[in-house]
């Protein structure tokens, strides 16, 4: 390396520490320029979350109803009918079949 060019070596290594550090601001994970993805991503999540919790509610409320304590017959029997397959005898049952729904 020329003698002239060493006194411009660490302006130039500066120089390119600035413009990598520039260019992350702005496109990095975080950058200024991504901020537009980080809000959808967040609504997206905050949707996900608000219906977790609803699923969560409506689990607490069934698990609260399938207690000794608290036993709610129309539940106990609906779960059963789902879980094991039974059906009053005075039901209606409609059979479809699942590949002939799917392939509508």
């Amino acid at each position: 390396m020329p003698e002239r060019m060493k006194p411009y070596l660490p302006t130039a290594c500066l120089a390119l520490l600035i413009v990598y550090f520039g260019v992350q601001a702005l496109t990095g994970q975080r950058g200024l320029l991504t901020g537009a993805d980080r809000d959808a991503m967040l609504e997206r999540r905050t949707a996900q979350l608000q219906s977790l919790q609803e699923q969560r509610a409506d689990l607490e409320v069934r698990a609260l109803y399938l207690r000794t304590d608290n036993l709610s017959r129309d539940l106990l029997e609906e779960r059963a009918r789902v879980v094991l397959g039974f059906a009053d005898p005075r039901d209606y049952v409609i059979r479809l079949d699942r590949n002939a729904v799917t392939a509508s």
